[in-house]
């Protein structure tokens, strides 16, 4: 194993937050007037990160996150070893390559590896209920973080002003005031078992959810990277790590060497707990209602496909998490694979399958954070460039033309649970095994 990952680093990262910051945090909030509390700042700090990106994006030359959170002082520019720009043009072409296939990883396979880690769950449950009233406001978020920093097609969205810069910037002061708040909201936070909320490990294991998970997920979707692409996608991801103070991304880029030592070590915080489970839960009944018919199985579908045989007791996290069994034709499509797969086959028609199916996932999450989250605080909003590509219309119009067919779509499939019984109605409630019903 990699001499740089032994396991009492693991501990140490694990029971280390972002002193500097946080030390200014502290004090900043010590000087604010009564009243000034974290929840307050939580709130007020999202509302200006959504603001400073939306400047970040219109203009070239948008102030910086240092502008924003005057109080702190913030690196003025990327790490000595962060200049490669072929690099990072290359690690962000992986995001606008396969842009509808990350979207799927995003919800299918990376949030719930965060859910069944429970001090994570614990914070996004907590927090998101505290701060947004919203749990599924948080995950738009992540999804805007994603298309920041990887969707936008200029290597310069990650320097000084930039809106990959704002979001790092921005998360990095976020997860401060996130910790904060569980000091002052949560008095039972284990510290000696979790170490501090959105502690340097977790950190770790984000940049990992955000490259080496997804690489997995896209592979399992058809969607194989040459090692020369994932060498790029993590180095960029190193990169925004370093911005947003990830301890392991300081001092150099991660590595494709890095990748099996931490994979190894993070296996081991996969835990069940009803934080996970209502997050899970939550997610899947998001990105179920925007399914087309006869598709709304589609999502927990493509969880039990992205984790199937997954590596370092991954397996177990759709276990984990109760997600529903799959649609009926899905399982079919497992046992063909498994088949195919004993035989030595190739599986080449089934990768073309997966790939659409993932695709097909990919565009209707993402129409799905467009239409429930554009407005507000923190809107949703894809590049032009992507949206023409990936055909989702973004406009007033076009989001009350699909207001209007899901409610058509909610109406028939109530019209059909109500025909299967009682009993398919409340399975289709119940966030447990088994709890799709029949309901399309």
């Amino acid at each position: 194993m990699n001499d740089d990952w032994p396991e009492e680093r693991f501990r140490e990262l694990r029971h280390r937050a972002d002193p500097e910051i946080d030390q200014v945090v502290s004090a900043y909030l010590a000087t604010r007037p009564r009243g000034g509390n974290p929840l307050a700042l939580v709130r007020e700090v999202i509302q200006e990160l959504g603001r400073a990106k939306r400047e970040a994006r219109e203009s070239s030359g948008a102030k910086s996150a240092a502008d924003v959170f005057a109080a702190i002082d913030f690196p003025s520019g990327l790490p000595d070893w962060g200049h490669d720009r072929e690099l990072l043009a290359r690690g962000q072409a992986v995001f606008s390559d396969y842009g509808l296939h990350q979207a799927a990883a995003l919800f299918c396979k990376c949030l719930p590896m965060a859910y069944v880690e429970v001090s994570s769950a614990k914070v996004l449950a907590g927090v998101s209920d505290l701060a947004t009233h919203s749990l599924t406001r948080r995950v738009a978020e992540t999804g805007q973080m994603l298309v920041d920093v990887m969707g936008l097609k200029a290597t310069d969205s990650l320097a000084p002003g930039g809106p990959g810069y704002t979001t790092a910037i921005g998360l990095r002061v976020l997860h401060a005031f996130v910790r904060a708040l569980v000091d002052d909201r949560f008095p039972d936070w284990d510290a000696e078992r979790y170490g501090p909320p959105v502690n340097q490990e977790l950190l770790l294991a984000t940049i990992f959810d955000f490259s080496v998970v997804t690489w997995e997920a896209l592979e399992s979707m058809g969607v194989v990277l040459s090692e020369e692409d994932r060498a790029a996608h993590l180095y960029t991801w190193s990169v925004f790590g370093h911005l947003m103070g990830v301890e392991a991304c300081r001092d150099r880029p991660l590595t494709l060497d890095d990748v099996e030592p931490v994979s190894t070590r993070l296996g081991r915080l996969y835990e069940a707990c009803d934080d996970g489970r209502r997050l899970m839960a939550r997610l899947l009944e998001e990105m179920e209602e925007f399914m087309p018919l006869g598709w709304r199985k589609l999502p927990r579908s493509l969880v039990h496909w992205l984790f199937r045989d997954a590596a370092y007791g991954a397996d177990q996290v759709p276990r984990l998490l109760d997600v529903p069994p799959p649609a009926w034709w899905f399982t079919l499509l497992f046992r063909v694979m498994r088949a195919v797969n004993r035989a030595g086959g190739t599986g080449g028609a089934l990768d073309r399958v997966a790939r659409r199916l993932g695709a097909k996932a990919g565009r209707h999450i993402v129409i799905a954070l467009v239409d429930r989250h554009s407005g507000g605080r923190a809107p949703f909003r894809i590049p032009e460039e992507l949206a023409r590509e990936w055909r989702v219309r973004q406009s007033r119009g076009a989001v009350a033309a699909r207001r209007v067919r899901r409610g058509v779509r909610r109406g028939v499939r109530r019209t059909v649970g109500h025909r299967a019984g009682p009993g398919a109605s409340a399975a289709k409630r119940s966030p447990s095994p088994g709890g799709g019903g029949t309901v399309p």
